[in-house]
Parts: C-alpha cells; sequence; structure tokens
C-alpha cells in the first residue's frame, strides 16, 4: 500500500513569517466574542479537572478562523495538533490509523469534516464517546473484532454546512459553536496587527479601506493587505495610504461593498438573464459557470448577510440593493 500523509502535526517553528500571522492565544485572537468567552470557561474547567476538553465543532462561512481556532485549543490546553481533513481520509482503516496515533490530550483538528464518509464515521462514533476502536482481523468465518482503547483526546471538526453532518455525529460534539462574520471595527485591527507582524507600514485609514472591502473575512482582509502592500512597494514607497488601498483594490476589482468580480457577476446573471429572478439553485451556477456548491457556500452567505440577494422558495432573487450598486434600473411592479 503506498505510504500516504494523512495528519500534520503543526508546531510554531514549522510556520513561516506569513503564517505567524495566526494567533496563538484567546487573549490575542479578535473578535467572535461569545464563542471566546465560552471556550475560556470549557478550556479552563478542562484545566482544572485534568481532562482533555470535549470534542468540539466549529460551523460557519470560509475563512472566519476555525482552524485558528483549533491551534488556539491546542496551545490553551498545552497539547500537540493534529491536522487533517475529511476527503483525505478515505478508508475506515485510515481513520484507525490517525486515532491509533494520538498521544493522551492531543487535539485532532478534522477540516471539511461533512465530507467524510459514512463507514469512517462509524469508526469515530466509539472512538467519541468511549475512547476505543474496533478493528476486525482476519477475513471471513476466522474474522474477528478486537477493541483497542484510545488516549483521551479532542476532536475539533470545522465546517461551512452543519447541514450536512448526519445527526450520530453532530450529537457526539459537546461543544458547537457558530462563527459570525467580522464587523469593519474588527478587521481594521485585524489588519493594522497583521501589518505590523509582516512589517508593512500602513495608517488606520488604509486599514479601515481594507477592512471595509474583506466581506466580513480576516482571511480575505489578510489576502488584501499582501497584495496591496505589494503595489506599495513598487509605487507608494512601502505606505499603505487610504488613496494605496483604494487604487490597488480597484485595480484588484473589489468593490467599496467588498463584492468581487464573481459577486457581481451573480448578481448581473439574475439581473439581466433571469429578470431579478427568482432562477434556482443549479441554474444560476450553471449560468455563470460556477460550481453550485462554491456559490452556496463561498459567495451566498455574505451576499444574502448585505441585502443584495434573496432566497426564496422558488430561488434567487436580486434585492433592490443589487440594482443600484450595479446601477440598474429597478423593474417596474406592476
Amino acid at each position: 500500500m503506498e505510504n500516504r500523509i494523512i495528519t500534520t502535526d503543526v508546531r510554531d517553528e514549522d510556520i513561516p513569517l506569513e503564517g505567524s500571522l495566526r494567533p496563538k492565544t484567546l487573549d490575542e485572537y479578535i473578535g467572535q466574542e461569545k464563542t471566546k468567552k465560552t471556550l475560556q470557561v470549557y478550556i479552563e474547567a478542562a484545566r482544572q479537572r485534568g481532562d482533555s476538553l470535549d470534542h468540539v465543532l466549529f460551523y460557519g462561512p470560509p475563512g472566519l478562523g476555525k482552524t485558528t481556532l483549533s491551534g488556539i485549543i491546542a496551545n490553551e490546553m498545552g497539547t500537540h495538533l493534529k491536522v487533517t481533513s475529511g476527503p483525505a481520509i478515505e478508508r475506515p482503516g485510515d481513520m484507525a490509523a490517525i486515532l491509533n496515533n494520538l498521544q493522551e490530550g492531543d487535539i485532532l483538528f478534522v477540516d471539511e469534516i461533512h465530507r467524510l464518509n459514512r463507514q469512517v464515521e462509524e469508526v469515530l462514533y466509539p472512538a467519541m464517546e468511549d475512547f476505543v476502536i474496533d478493528i476486525m482481523i482476519g477475513k471471513g468465518a476466522s474474522a474477528r473484532s478486537i477493541r483497542l482503547s484510545l488516549p483521551r483526546f479532542t476532536l475539533v471538526g470545522a465546517t461551512t454546512r452543519a447541514g450536512l453532518l448526519s445527526a450520530p455525529l453532530r450529537d457526539r460534539f459537546g461543544v458547537v459553536q457558530h462563527l459570525e462574520f467580522y464587523s469593519q471595527k474588527e478587521l481594521t485591527t485585524i489588519v493594522l496587527r497583521s501589518a505590523e507582524v509582516l512589517q508593512v507600514r500602513i495608517d488606520e485609514k488604509g486599514a479601515k479601506e481594507i477592512a471595509k472591502r474583506s466581506r466580513g473575512t480576516p482571511r480575505l482582509a489578510n489576502r488584501l493587505l499582501k497584495r496591496v502592500r505589494d503595489f506599495a512597494e513598487v509605487k507608494y514607497e512601502g505606505i499603505i495610504t487610504h488613496d494605496v488601498a483604494c487604487f490597488a483594490l480597484d485595480l484588484l476589482e473589489v468593490d467599496s461593498y467588498g463584492l468581487d468580480k464573481v459577486d457581481r457577476l451573480i448578481l448581473q446573471t439574475l439581473i439581466l438573464n433571469f429578470d431579478g429572478g427568482p432562477a434556482g439553485l443549479d441554474t444560476l451556477a450553471a449560468a455563470i459557470g460556477e460550481d453550485a456548491g462554491t456559490l452556496e457556500d463561498v459567495y451566498e452567505p455574505y451576499l444574502l448577510k448585505n441585502g443584495f440577494l434573496n432566497r426564496t422558495p422558488r430561488g434567487r432573487t436580486a434585492t433592490p440593493l443589487a440594482y443600484r450598486h450595479l446601477g440598474y434600473p429597478l423593474p417596474e411592479t406592476e
């Protein structure tokens, strides 16, 4: 059988400068105040008992800090973090091998946990509840099951689609946290902190402009900061001001609401091809040449939250704000 790397053991010394943008402790972590407060209580209680933290599920749109929070949990608990993802674990034996290699108190982070197949999930059920796994030895009439004990560990699952998790798996998580989009103020603080780590010179107005166009998402804020830094270093003596940020972000086709090329294409297609809607998800995805799952998970949440798009029983519709923002006349009502 071929050797495949299914998990990664994450240590601070392995993280280069730009990877160090991730905060290491809850005190450094910006935003998600409700989640932070509850996690602080659960972590402190587990440490006082000398026990492992209960299994944790984070769900919400991509880029909001699910992976970062799993690393923080490992740091706060003083344990190792093992990282894998749902699609990487193809067979029950893969999951059994991962679980058998864990040490006492380890954090196992499974990204895209909703993409685990059902046979792999079956291995997780006794592991999460009783810290044991059942392994079949032999084949046919001579096959027998052996139950192996596991060290107490914490499974941290992350998903953008909590509705796709099976009920038996979801119910085995003791801590379930929904991550929300960030405010502009929180994102401004994140941009200023990241600029300091990256040794980028930036003023507050420049940071606010980047935050304003970051769709409420720290991952995007950091990505835009790096791209604006490139323009600043080449054309503007390395200093990010409001004007520099506006110039660079306009060239990157990120508008004042944070909508990018695909966001605007979705709204334009609804308005021009479907008279504002309603249009079904699959129909809309085919019209813009995008995967329906990507459309639903990546683009729709921000458009819905900010009032550019509506979901109806008959499909997606563009709102009056979408018409105004893109400069199209509102349709006449009968």
